[in-house]
């Protein structure tokens, strides 16, 4: 019969269990600290009873030192280091997942705490270097004993310190593998927070001094590593949204090479004493695939695997500020079929500001036609199309002026300065889209897209394909795809979004009156490339 853990009277009695376990025989020399700390459980002699009861426990895969530790150490003092321990079926999903994706030399955790990772990693990686980072001396000597006990003592080293230090390289590929420390900003040091700026620019990334421990970890990580070099990591997900997480997302997109993210909701308790969500991060450093995998889960029999859930094109993550609506749930698409934000991105068009003034009329007689573009400026123009764009002479015309006037000829120049008079007296330099623009009169139309949709109406949009080169203002999206779509492929997806469309996949407002934003859009199901080159039927 299991003892329970409240034999455990202090944490001196755990340190004496952890070197009755053999923990000075496990993961190298220790440390002065560590020492120091050994020396307060030495002349305590550990009951046996004990010590046979508790490697029984740790060989069948649990960790009684770590539970023991989190009843003896209070909540609120083990988050001044981000010490909150990881479930075991966390633990063993994060080691799962990364079996399968490669055979590393090295395995490195950089908040061992008690090696609950590094145990189960150095299980499944016999021959792989274990090697575990913590600040505090107590955890070290934790993991020395689990790491005794499991017959990975030998293999692995254990380091009192600060991971933000280590920069170790091997020849072979390493798993980064953990539940990097939690910690806020307040209790992050001076030196430290410039040191996360320095460290980001080296990378050509900006860095928030709000961040917190975590990200530090993320950027560590990315800088020290190789290309090959793969991990997994457990933290809270709040790096998916707020702004300080945004040198996260970029390193997703960049060296780290984030390949999913997994949002698991507090229901499922991803960290015991806090009810908070969490993520499960998976990466190889210099990879770039074309997608990532979002998913999000409510409790722990549902966490099978990593790697799986919804693809993200990483062009559509690059626009997005916000990732943790890319995990809800949503249905899954029938087999072959995608997002419209997988094959497309979509823009909102250009806001002029004053129509009245950039729209070509009387006022602007004598321009010259290469600052003048034909542009969709009605959603009638889209609708009465009927699927195809094919002539500009019925649209109106948007005055596009270059922001350095000097680019013009010298006739062309005499005719925008008389024109401009026009639209000062128009008010045109006045306004709230004027002042924020680099040059007042610079509209800035976007380039024009292969398809073009009306968003708001009391209808479907519409849908067209833009064989006339035509611009378009901020009453139509303009839908820019992200990989070579031939005009066939084109044609059959403008014809799939006319006829299967419908109001209820937008946003609806009193009156009957839908708008479909630019990322509402992005998440309409529509036929992958290869049904539409066969001809899917709409």
């Amino acid at each position: 019969m299991s003892l329970p853990l409240n034999v455990f009277r202090s944490e001196v009695d755990l340190v004496a269990v952890a070197l009755a376990l053999g923990a000075a025989e496990a993961g190298g020399p220790l440390s002065t600290a560590e020492i120091a700390l050994a020396k307060t459980g030495a002349g305590l002699s550990a009951d046996p009873h004990v010590v046979a009861d508790l490697r029984c426990r740790i060989m069948s895969g649990a960790d009684p030192l770590g539970d023991a530790f989190s009843i003896l150490r209070s909540p609120d003092v083990r988050r001044e280091n981000g010490a909150t321990y990881t479930p075991m079926p966390i633990v063993q999903t994060m080691v799962d997942w990364a079996a399968n994706t490669g055979t590393p030399c090295r395995v490195v955790d950089p908040g061992v705490g008690s090696a609950r990772f590094l145990s189960r990693a150095g299980a499944m990686f016999p021959k792989a270097e274990l090697i575990g980072i913590d600040v505090d001396p107590l955890a070290a000597l934790m993991a020395r004993a689990n790491l005794a006990v499991s017959g990975c003592g030998a293999r692995a080293r254990i380091i009192l310190g600060d991971y933000r230090r280590f920069n170790e390289q091997v020849d072979g590929s390493t798993l980064y593998i953990g539940n990097p420390p939690y910690v806020r900003h307040h209790q992050i040091a001076a030196p430290w927070k410039e040191w996360l700026s320095t460290e980001a620019a080296k990378l050509k990334l900006t860095a928030s001094k709000l961040a917190g421990l975590h990200v530090y970890f993320f950027l560590a990580t990315a800088s020290s590593a190789k290309p090959k070099d793969f991990g997994a990591f457990i933290t809270a997900s709040e790096w998916l949204d707020v702004n300080y997480g945004a040198l996260v997302r970029s390193l997703m997109l960049g060296r780290l090479g984030g390949k999913s993210v997994t949002v698991i909701e507090p229901t499922a308790q991803p960290f015991p004493d806090a009810a908070t969500t969490a993520a499960i991060t998976t990466f190889e450093i210099g990879a770039k695939p074309t997608s990532v995998y979002f998913r999000r889960i409510e409790d722990l029999a549902s966490l099978d695997e990593l790697g799986k859930g919804r693809r993200v094109h990483r062009d559509r993550l690059a626009s997005e500020g916000r990732w943790s609506h890319l995990t809800r749930n949503s249905e899954k698409p029938p087999e072959g079929y995608v997002e419209l934000g997988e094959l497309c991105r979509v823009h909102r068009g250009t806001v002029t500001g004053a129509n009245g003034v950039w729209i070509a009329g009387a006022h602007s007689v004598g321009l010259p036609e290469a600052v003048l573009f034909p542009t969709i400026t009605r959603a009638r123009e889209v609708l009465e199309a009927d699927g195809l764009l094919s002539d500009s002479h019925r649209l109106r015309r948007v005055i596009d002026l270059p922001a350095d006037l000097d680019e013009l000829d010298i006739p062309a120049r005499k005719a925008v300065e008389k024109f401009l008079k026009v639209a000062k007296a128009m008010g045109a330099n006045t306004g709230y889209v004027a002042s924020h623009r680099k040059a007042w009169w610079a509209v800035g139309l976007r380039a024009a897209a292969p398809i073009i949709s009306t968003y708001m109406a009391r209808r479907p949009p519409g849908f067209i394909i833009n064989k006339a080169d035509a611009r378009h203002i901020n009453i139509a999206h303009g839908l820019y795809p992200r990989e070579h779509l031939g005009e066939a492929v084109q044609k059959k997806l403008v014809a799939f979004l006319q006829t299967n469309i419908s109001q209820k996949s937008g946003r609806t407002y009193a009156g009957g009156l839908t708008k479909f934003e630019p990322r509402e859009m992005e998440r309409l199901i529509v036929p992958g490339p290869a049904l539409l080159a066969a001809g899917v039927t709409p």
